[in-house]
């Protein structure tokens, strides 16, 4: 079986990489997401704003391979600053609970030093189980 690659209509095209891999068993892997727009540009310099549409971002590519929130079993967060995450903990959370309810998957939260994108704070990789 070939691997189905997952482009959501609305992003922009990738370069070197897919946003998403759909493999054997219905398992969807996807592509770090940083919170950028449709245009590529990075939605604002605020950690939560940043976080949930890297969030979106993420829900987007596991529903454009015909899955749902629910179908997300692991997260993996990548944080610039553990204290811009502390912060911004209870927005993150109304924005969770607004787009995943009182679903979590398996999450892992790492700090790094920087990330590839001008500006990103966040970037939220993943794997789907689809029905």
């Amino acid at each position: 079986m070939a691997h189905k690659v997952i482009h959501p209509p609305h992003f922009p095209k990738p370069r070197g990489y897919s946003n998403g891999v759909m493999g054997k068993g219905n398992v969807l892997f996807i592509s770090g997401q940083i919170g950028w727009d449709n245009d590529a540009n990075i939605v604002s310099p605020d950690f939560a704003t940043q976080f949930l549409q890297a969030l979106d971002n993420v829900i987007d590519v596991v529903r454009a391979a015909g899955g749902g929130t629910t179908h997300i079993a692991k997260l993996v967060v990548f944080v610039t600053d553990l204290d811009a995450y502390r912060a911004a903990t209870p927005a993150i959370g109304e924005g969770w609970r607004a787009r995943m309810g009182r679903y979590y998957p398996a999450i892992t939260l790492v700090k790094v030093a920087g990330l590839l994108g001008p500006g990103a704070l966040v970037e939220i990789e993943g794997m789907a189980v689809l029905p």
